[in-house]
């Protein structure tokens, strides 16, 4: 009992008891994390690096590729089976079945309605009193004068019977009762209590202590994975950074403050140039050509009329209007009657 009373007002706890499995975890814990982290560390890397892979081929060679067999699939199975359905067999289908609806189906339903139905009712008539007279009446009078005597006898011999089984059950279940208890206890005491002390003494706290290791296995490699991860990613930047100082960056500056004025200069002061006097050279090319051409025709023309003489000249056609060289036609003549 306490003689004085807690300033907070709260009952004093009772001191914890030593945990087995914390001790067992604060003495694992420690080298396996260690030892997980130097084993996971290269496999995370690879497998940044794997996935870095995977990805690019996905997106430049796997994703073009599936699209391209998408496409080719579609046109060579596709297209083509589907033409031939529609086209094809689906007419096809329907001309059979229609055939087949006027062919087979009429005919039957006929057959069936204006034949076999009136049949069919006078043969299940006459099969009905047949049956009756030949199998029912029969069957009654061997029920009730045959089988029911005889039914009634062996009813009775199977009770005795049965009670006799019974008795003998009875005993039989009785040494068996006995025997089973005696089993019981053997079992029991031979079997079951040392299993249960195994089970509780030894396998329990063996497996208390296999499950704190396995868990304390599965939370290391847990955080060695991560850890790697923000290992690999560093990493990774690294590299990238490093890329960048030392390749792209200097290739920019390369690019846009040499590169690009040498090229600059190099059109305006050589290509430029080039051009325009080839453009030049290429008018008074086709100029001369021109001329050349001209010339030999003029010579053809000179030696063919030296040879043939002058083509004649056929004479001149009036392409204007009909109308209008009418008009003209009779007013010059109206003028003319005007002065006369």
């Amino acid at each position: 009992m306490e003689l004085e009373k807690r300033p907070d007002g709260r009952p004093q706890e009772p001191p914890r008891r030593s945990d087995p499995e914390g001790c067992v975890a604060a003495a694992v814990r420690v080298p396996v994390r260690i030892v997980a982290l130097v084993l996971v560390v290269p496999v995370r890397m690879a497998w940044d690096v794997l996935v870095v892979a995977g990805r690019f081929l996905r997106d430049t060679v796997f994703r073009p590729a599936g699209r391209a067999l998408v496409w080719l699939g579609r046109v060579l199975f596709v297209w083509p089976l589907a033409g031939i359905w529609r086209y094809a067999v689906v007419p096809l289908g329907k001309g059979v079945a229609f055939l087949g609806r006027v062919l087979l189906v009429v005919p039957a339903v006929w057959l069936y309605r204006r034949v076999l139905t009136p049949a069919g009712r006078g043969l299940y008539a006459a099969l009905a009193w047949l049956g009756r007279y030949l199998v029912v009446v029969p069957a009654a009078w061997l029920y009730a004068w045959l089988l029911t005597p005889v039914g009634h006898a062996l009813a009775w011999c199977g009770r005795g019977l049965a009670w006799c089984l019974g008795m003998i059950v009875t005993g039989v279940g009785a040494v068996l009762t006995g025997v089973g208890a005696v089993l019981y206890w053997i079992t029991r005491v031979l079997v079951v209590l040392p299993a249960l002390v195994l089970w509780r003494w030894v396998l329990t706290p063996v497996g208390r202590v296999l499950a704190v290791i396995g868990r304390e296995v599965l939370d290391a490699l847990g955080h060695a994975w991560r850890i790697a991860g923000h290992v690999s990613r560093a990493f990774g930047r690294f590299l990238g950074t490093l890329w960048r100082w030392t390749v792209a960056e200097p290739a920019r500056w390369a690019y846009r403050s040499v590169l690009t004025p040498v090229g600059h200069a190099v059109r305006d002061t050589v290509l430029r140039p080039l051009a325009d006097a080839g453009r030049a050279a290429g008018r008074v090319t086709r100029q001369a050509l021109a001329a050349a051409r001209l010339t030999v025709r003029q010579a053809r023309a000179d030696v063919r009329r030296a040879l043939f003489g002058e083509p004649a000249k056929p004479p001149p056609v009036d392409r204007r209007e009909p109308s209008v060289a009418e008009a003209r036609t009779l007013g010059s003549s109206t003028t003319a009657l005007t002065k006369d």
